[in-house]
């Protein structure tokens, strides 16, 4: 997931995906998503973001990973 802010015309962007895009839904008035052919979510669009979120707490979070999940993957690939 990459997130991107364009300051000069209040834009946000979260990228969800690598592939391009074929299509947008509107969910709401300058809220976008884009989607491709079959239906996945590839990305989210949000015009006049400042308005509509907090760009400082977007901008800065945390990822959280179940440990469980982490030590169980790194276990199956141990010889």
């Amino acid at each position: 997931m990459k997130v991107h802010y364009d300051e000069e015309v209040d834009a946000l962007y979260i990228k969800l995906g690598d592939q391009e895009p074929d299509g947008v839904i509107e969910i709401t008035e300058g809220v976008n998503i884009d989607t491709t052919a079959d239906g996945k979510l590839i990305g989210i669009e949000i015009l006049k973001a400042s308005k509509k979120i907090n760009i400082d707490t977007i901008l800065s979070y945390t990822l959280e990973l179940d440990q469980g999940i982490l030590r169980r993957n790194i276990a199956e690939q141990s010889p």
